[in-house]
């Protein structure tokens, strides 16, 4: 068995995003690509961008800390500490509206 503190994770990405020259941060905390779900902690400062990508799987996404903007086909969604937003299944991008941290779930 295995017990992470998301909280913790939250904060120790948060700092790293914002001494990084990107502005991100993020590890798996469980799964990855060998498995069927996978689940990582990302986090952005405000401002930052995940670009346009294309859904990998069934994913969601459940908002750690701070605040962020879903973006897919013209819609929008906006979440904040503790919401849970379903993926589209189609192309998409994440923006930061505040630094934040949000936990990524794939299933493949």
């Amino acid at each position: 068995m295995q017990k992470l503190s998301l909280e913790a994770l939250a904060k120790n990405h948060l700092e790293r995003a914002v001494n990084a020259s990107s502005g991100r941060s993020a590890s798996t905390v469980y799964g990855g690509h060998e498995h069927v779900l996978r689940q990582t902690v990302i986090a952005l400062t405000a401002g930052t961008h995940l670009t346009e990508h294309e859904n990998p799987g069934e994913a969601t996404l459940i908002v750690l800390r701070g605040r962020v903007r879903l973006h897919s086909g013209g819609a929008e969604w906006d979440g904040r500490t503790g919401d849970f937003i379903a993926i589209p299944q189609e192309r998409h991008s994440l923006e930061a509206l505040e630094d934040s941290a949000v936990l990524l779930t794939v299933a493949k």
